[in-house]
């Protein structure tokens, strides 16, 4: 059985100082957005307990979809490399980037060069030129990250996928379906109409769901939204794909959004016969600690079974 773990959404705190240089753009929105909403909310210890948590699982992989910062300036960056560090060495840690790491026009350059190794594939020729998506293969496992980053304009987080990575990813994802690998992706964006408001949208799902219909994939995994949320997209033969988005794994009790969890995914059996069972762990209200949250088995026709709370 394959372990892996999902996290989200890390929004690294505190916000550095920073010169009127820095706050002349897009980042002025955002500086306000901190200090008003999530200084409170997303700075604190809750992060460090849900990793050490997380760690306490063994996962023998851990998938992060994306926004490690909140400004993307250069000392965010910077201490986003030494937490990724921390977290896991390249090999057992895949990485995508979100709209928060491309925050302004060449942010998402720089994020790449400070967390290369952890947004490339196992073929390190195909990351020339930032490239996605990349393809890592880990037992049974293969595990595709796609980017949706890009600088929007003020008081918009919209991600495009376009059509150029949608056909690289089609032809990985058929190379590994005919070998016979799981295929998970990671994406930061929801590849769902409906599933973020209009101006955090997804550019472009259209392009992913068609690969999706056409090639499939086991599961998807994505962030955002900072919400707990199942979709299905349709994949070959009907046959429908789990989409999985996690709340941000520095959410702290008591906001309107979800308390920091995390997504363990327990991964057995062979082509045509996968087992897949969700295991949530977080953070509620009134309650100490990390807790199992919820768990539930997905399957291939639509429909959740044994989903429970545990209490």
């Amino acid at each position: 059985m394959f372990r892996l773990a999902h996290l989200s959404d890390i929004h690294l705190g505190p916000l550095p100082e920073l010169s009127l240089r820095e706050l002349a753009s897009k980042r002025v929105t955002g500086y306000v957005n901190w200090h008003r909403n999530r200084r409170r909310s997303m700075f604190g210890d809750t992060l460090t307990d849900l990793v050490l948590d997380m760690k306490h699982q063994r996962p023998d992989h851990i998938a992060v979809t994306g926004d490690l910062v909140n400004l993307a300036t250069k000392k965010e960056t910077v201490a986003a490399r030494i937490w990724l560090e921390q977290l896991g060495v390249p090999h057992d840690v895949s990485l995508v980037p979100g709209n928060h790491d491309a925050y302004v026009p060449g942010a998402l350059k720089r994020s790449f060069h400070e967390w290369h190794d952890y947004l490339i594939g196992d073929n390190p020729l195909a990351a020339i030129g930032n490239s996605f998506p990349y393809l890592r293969v880990r037992g049974k496992i293969a595990i595709f990250g796609v980017s949706t980053a890009e600088a929007s304009a003020p008081f918009f987080a919209t991600g495009s996928f376009r059509r150029g990575q949608a056909l690289a990813l089609a032809k990985l994802l058929e190379s590994c379906r005919s070998t016979g690998h799981f295929r998970v992706v990671l994406i930061h964006h929801p590849p769902i109409s409906g599933a973020a408001s209009w101006h955090k949208r997804l550019i472009g799902k259209q392009f992913f769901s068609k690969v999706i219909r056409d090639v499939g994939a086991e599961l998807v995994l994505h962030g955002h939204t900072h919400l707990d949320t199942l979709y299905w997209l349709e994949g070959p033969g009907h046959r429908k794909v789990p989409v999985v988005g996690v709340p941000s794994a520095s959410q702290s009790p008591g906001s309107e959004k979800p308390a920091a969890r995390y997504n363990l995914f327990e991964i057995d059996g062979e082509p045509g016969n996968w087992s897949l069972t969700q295991r949530e762990r977080g953070m509620r209200e009134g309650h100490e600690g990390v807790d199992w949250l919820r768990e539930r088995r997905l399957v291939d026709d639509g429909r959740a079974v044994k989903a429970k709370a545990v209490a």
